[in-house]
């Protein structure tokens, strides 16, 4: 009620009205965010201050990337590796607690710091595998051994300018599978695309950016020596999403987005002489997965 229908309320019915009544107006208007695709508010609630949290998988293709390897004795690129992800076959893995995190997964939660804007923290599980055997394009140079203790490196040693070669078994095993690991916040929008008379049922467009960190679990035999390295901090990702999430209740829903995204690791782990060898790449990608969600 506007303060001027206090006063007029209380002129015609005798009512005392308080000077609080008067100066502060009663706060009961909920801002919905405008949709693009809509000028009509369709909801009778606002999202701000809720939280939400969802589960899903996903699949993911990957660009060609250039692969640095270096160290003692040794100095080389492969130019333009092809990779592929390694998502588990279809068992009991996707629904074991115990076993949740060996397929690729999505994990995110957030909070919706206006009704159309939310923040959150999320974890991308994709796994890159190099393709072994593969012909490239090679520059720099092998050392008959390298690295300490010294690794004897066969057929392959000798200088490259950019110099065709086919990467077999022998010289390398090269993949992030447990996993290539996305930490990151995000900055996400929604827009209603469709809203049930029951306000129960709706169908959103979300889109976001997002920053983070690369940690990556990646598993190496370079020219026979290596292991499956322990995490570590190896650079940086930024994405960008888009993608639909349906309502089947108001509290839960399934959503699918695709997201693009630009990797740089500069310091990944290889033989497990971390002081002294290590890799180096860029990774580009297309990343879709499908998410069961509640929003709270």
């Amino acid at each position: 009620m506007k303060r001027s229908s206090i006063l007029v309320f209380a002129l015609l019915f005798g009512r005392k009205v308080s000077a609080q009544e008067i100066i502060t107006p009663p706060v009961n208007q909920v801002k919905i965010g405008k949709s693009l695709f809509n000028n009509d508010v369709k909801r009778n609630f606002s999202r701000k201050g809720e939280w939400f949290v969802h589960w899903g998988w996903n699949f993911s293709w990957y660009d060609t990337s250039d692969l640095n390897f270096k160290g003692p004795g040794y100095n080389f690129t492969l130019k333009n590796i092809t990779a592929k992800d390694r998502p588990s076959k279809l068992s009991t893995d996707y629904i074991n607690p115990l076993e949740l995190t060996t397929p690729q997964f999505n994990f995110r939660f957030g909070y919706f710091i206006k009704d159309n804007y939310s923040i959150s923290l999320g974890w991308d599980h994709m796994k890159y595998v190099m393709d072994v055997p593969q012909t490239v394009n090679v520059d720099g140079y092998i050392n008959a051994t390298i690295s300490d203790p010294a690794i004897p490196t066969g057929a392959y040693a000798g200088t490259y300018n950019n110099t065709p070669l086919t990467v077999k078994g022998d010289m390398l095993k090269f993949e992030h599978t447990d996993g290539f690991n996305y930490v990151s916040t995000e900055l996400e929008r929604y827009d209603d695309i469709w809203v049930a008379k029951s306000q129960k049922n709706m169908l959103t467009m979300e889109t976001g950016v997002g920053v983070g960190l690369m940690i990556p679990r990646t598993d190496v035999r370079l020219f026979g020596v290596g292991e499956n390295n322990f995490w570590n901090i190896a650079g940086y990702g930024i994405s960008a999403k888009a993608g639909l999430k349906f309502h089947f209740t108001k509290k839960f829903y399934i959503q699918n987005t695709t997201k693009i995204g630009f990797t740089d690791l500069s310091a990944i782990h290889t033989t497990g002489r971390d002081d002294i060898d290590g890799a180096s790449q860029t990774i580009r990608y297309l990343e879709n997965f499908t998410a069961l969600g509640f929003q709270f």
